[in-house]
Order: C-alpha cells, then sequence, then structure tokens
C-alpha cells in the first residue's frame, strides 16, 4: 500500500489552489450542515463516513477538512488513483487495492492505527463512485474491520448531495449526522456495516428531502464553505437593461 507522506508546504499551497480556483470555478455554492468536530468526539479517533457519487467528492471533503481547526486528516483514496496522482499523498492520502485481499487488509489496519492515534480519517464505504440517486447504499466490510480494530474510534456520518438547480454551476452540500459511538469490538463485522449502512442511507435520504423540499434553492441550515461566485445566468442578468440594480 501507499502511505500517506504529509507536507505541511505543499497542503498549504495546494488547499488554496483547490479552494481558490477549483472549487470556485465549478461550483456556484458549497454549504455544510451539522458539526464535523462535536464535542462528543472529543479525544478520540474520528472515522467520517461519505457517500461516493463524483470525482469531486474527496476536494470537496478535503476542502471542509480545510476548515477545522487542530489536526491533520488523512483520506482513503483507491490505489489505482493514487498511483496516478501521487502529489495526494502529500495531502493526506493513502491507499487501499480492492483488488489484493492482503493489501485491504495493511490498508485497514494502517486506518486503524491513524484512528488509534486519534486521527481523523475519511473513507467512502461503498467502494467505488455510484449515480448520487442509486438506492439502495451498499457499504462494504471495510470500515467495520477498522472500527473493530479501534473500537474507541468516534463516527461521524457525512453525506454529499449535489446538483444543477437554479444556476449553470452545481451546488454541493454536506450533512454531518450525530457521532456514533457504539461498543464496535463487541459487533461483528456484517452487523457493523448495516448499521452503518442504515444510517448513512437514512441521512442521506433526509438530506435529499431537505434541499428538493426547497425547489432548488439552498436551504438555509447549510453555512457556506466557499463565497459564492457568479454563474452564467448571473452574469447575464447585469447585462440586462437595469440588471445591476438593487
Amino acid at each position: 500500500m501507499l502511505e500517506a507522506v504529509p507536507s505541511g508546504r505543499f497542503d498549504w499551497l495546494f488547499y488554496r489552489y483547490n479552494s481558490m480556483y477549483l472549487l470556485r470555478r465549478h461550483f456556484h455554492f458549497i454549504g455544510i450542515s451539522g458539526e464535523l468536530q462535536p464535542a462528543a468526539a472529543a479525544g478520540r479517533g474520528i472515522l467520517y463516513l461519505m457517500n461516493h457519487s463524483s470525482w469531486w467528492d474527496g476536494l470537496l471533503a478535503y476542502h471542509a477538512a480545510g476548515k477545522l481547526p487542530g489536526k491533520r486528516h488523512y483520506f482513503m483514496m483507491e490505489e489505482e488513483q493514487l498511483r496516478k496522482y501521487a502529489f495526494f499523498r502529500k495531502l493526506g492520502a493513502y491507499s487501499i487495492n480492492p483488488g489484493s485481499p492482503g493489501d485491504a487488509r495493511a490498508s485497514l489496519r494502517y486506518t486503524a492505527g491513524l484512528l488509534e492515534a486519534g486521527e481523523s480519517v475519511w473513507m467512502y464505504p461503498e467502494g467505488e463512485i455510484r449515480p448520487l440517486e442509486h438506492r439502495p447504499l451498499s457499504l462494504k466490510e471495510g470500515a467495520s474491520l477498522a472500527l473493530r480494530l479501534s473500537p474507541q474510534t468516534a463516527v461521524v456520518p457525512v453525506t454529499l448531495y449535489h446538483g444543477l438547480f437554479r444556476h449553470t454551476k452545481p451546488e454541493a452540500t454536506l450533512l454531518a449526522g450525530a457521532p456514533l459511538l457504539l461498543p464496535w469490538a463487541e459487533m461483528d463485522r456484517s452487523r457493523v456495516a448495516r448499521t452503518l449502512e442504515t444510517v448513512l442511507g437514512g441521512q442521506l435520504e433526509s438530506h435529499r428531502s431537505r434541499v428538493l423540499n426547497h425547489q432548488g434553492y439552498m436551504p438555509d441550515e447549510f453555512r457556506p464553505l466557499l463565497r459564492r461566485g457568479r454563474s452564467t445566468n448571473e452574469w447575464l442578468d447585469l447585462l440586462r437593461p437595469g440588471g445591476g440594480r438593487g
């Protein structure tokens, strides 16, 4: 497996590039609701579990994590992709190779070691990118193994819902759910996986409803993670007679 090789200097530079250019260029709005560092998780390693529905998921999670005070965050990434974009190792990414059981176990033990040391780790337990509206949510058992090896870990479920609504650029929202503090070591892997599947799947449905019930307008509960940029339709509105007034 490929371990993370964090570089503070590179992280500082890339975070600004990601925020000020990549995300701002491609998104109209990015917001978050809930707490990524809940008080109940203080002093524990935190495992963030997030649904995986787009290429942008890792960069959105990285941006959200960078807004938090304190320690570095780590991100599990498919080995083939990490070899292609090896610089992500400097940002805290490490690999998993699902095609090799031995390598996959090594990655999960590495994950558990980070969590036991009180670190924060992001995983995508579906194991692959699935369409946003694909149901039911189906999780692999990798997170279950990591949790059984690091039973003091707090799990924070994070759902991402995104789409093209009322602007030419997409809008993305993240919802951080209540932390899960369960006796992971006393639960078998299948039970842990089904518990996580139920929580993350239910949260995603609730998240989806919150956005759609506002008919494409972003609910006020989602705090901006990125300053809004004008989309094409807003620039065109400014060109209309009187468009720049009020």
